[in-house]
């Protein structure tokens, strides 16, 4: 249904994007900077939204990677289906991360031995493996993304009431945040502003899910799918603008990469926003995996007919979803801090929400009956599209590794 639509694609992006951007509004040099770059954004991410659920119209195909290999070619197919690949996986794994991080403050928040280290029952190898083997593997298992319609709906209010705690905590202050006068900033350099689209990248990335979602509607109409995209990043768009500024107002030059941990750690409604947003994030990981289980059964399927013929054909939606979980799981406990890699993440993001969609549109519009104005603005745009995440690509990947290096 429409409304079921709109809460997965709200919930595709409602992750742990929400946590960065306080930060990015302080990188960006204050509130009216970065407010600008997010509305600009805005154009070009419900633009790419509209465009890919044209693109899955006119192609035919059920998936992300089926469009962009039937509209684009197989060379560029098989770059869409490595970019998938990549940036699903380390979004998991960033998402395994993140709910470990705000399961284990709580837990170790009234430990009397600060030098004793972490209880065994806060440790996130233990709660982790636990709630990936109890929660996380059960809601991944269904064959289609309409059954995440509920567990989106709930991952929503959970989202939302981050949100609203970011803003009641600015207005009441309790003691443990001095009302200091917060200094006015201003961007560096021109390239600190641009330093905020790999987070508006990261964090309104709904654009893997957008075909799966289409083609799951029952009103499949361009002017519908259009107004569902909208009205759901106009509600994502309100809820992290909401946190950013007021996140930001509230610590200015002190505010953390993840909002939460500028808190006290023991603030009750503080704990609370942490474990409602770990199952925000419980609610979105089954997304991410089935995407990304996606692009794997297409390759699975066209090796299995190239090879073995059709009748060997098998489904390892179980074999895959297992295995997904298990790599993130294991890559979670055991890599680093994963901070540092959020705008290499977003600059991948690039290629889903600007330089894909822009070409799926360049080369839809030559198979379709439009008129020669028409053709040449669509085409133009086409072109803006991929030359813009071109750019952000570019700028924070480079940024990224400077940055790790």
């Amino acid at each position: 249904s429409s409304l079921s639509a709109v809460f997965i694609l709200l919930k595709s992006a409602l992750g742990a994007g929400l946590l960065n951007f306080p930060w990015a509004f302080y990188k960006a040099g204050g509130v009216a900077p970065a407010f600008l770059v997010e509305l600009v954004s805005l154009v070009f991410l419900i633009s790419g939204l509209v465009i890919l659920g044209y693109a899955a119209s006119v192609s035919g195909q059920a998936t992300y990677q089926g469009v962009v290999r039937g509209l684009c070619g197989p060379a560029i197919g098989k770059l869409c289906e490595a970019c998938f690949i990549v940036n699903l996986l380390m979004i998991s794994v960033a998402f395994l991360r993140v709910i470990g991080d705000q399961l284990e403050k709580p837990l170790t928040v009234n430990k009397k031995a600060p030098g004793s280290g972490v209880p065994w029952y806060a440790d996130q190898r233990f709660t982790l493996t636990l709630l990936s083997m109890l929660v996380i593997l059960p809601l991944s298992v269904p064959r289609e993304i309409r059954f995440q319609k509920v567990t989106s709906f709930l991952g929503t209010l959970a989202a939302c009431y981050l949100a609203l705690v970011i803003v009641a905590q600015y207005y009441l202050r309790p003691q443990d945040l001095a009302r200091e006068p917060r200094p006015a900033l201003s961007p560096s350099s021109w390239t600190s502003v641009f330093s905020v689209f790999p987070t508006i990248c990261f964090g309104f990335q709904c654009h893997e899910a957008a075909v799966s979602i289409y083609c799951s509607m029952r009103n499949r109409s361009l002017s519908h799918w259009a107004l569902v995209s909208v009205l759901s990043l106009l509600a994502c768009c309100l809820v992290y603008s909401l946190t950013g500024v007021y996140g930001f107002l509230t610590f200015g030059t002190e505010v953390s990469a993840d909002i939460l941990m500028s808190y006290p750690g023991d603030d009750e409604v503080i704990i609370v926003a942490r474990v409602l947003f770990a199952i925000s994030i419980v609610t979105v990981y089954p997304i991410v995996l089935f995407l990304g289980r996606s692009v794997m059964q297409d390759f699975w399927r066209r090796s299995c007919c190239q090879e073995c013929g059709p009748r060997a054909l098998a489904n390892p939606s179980g074999l895959l979803t297992v295995l997904w979980v298990t790599v993130t799981l294991a890559m979670a406990l055991f890599l680093p801090d994963l901070s540092e890699i959020i705008g290499i993440i977003g600059g991948i993001s690039s290629f889903f929400i600007f330089i894909f969609p822009g070409l799926c549109l360049i080369c839809a519009i030559g198979t379709e009956p439009v008129g020669p104005r028409a053709k040449c603005c669509l085409e133009v745009w086409g072109v803006v599209s991929v030359l813009v995440g071109t750019f952000i690509f570019g700028q924070s990947t480079v940024a990224a590794l400077l940055e790790l290096l």
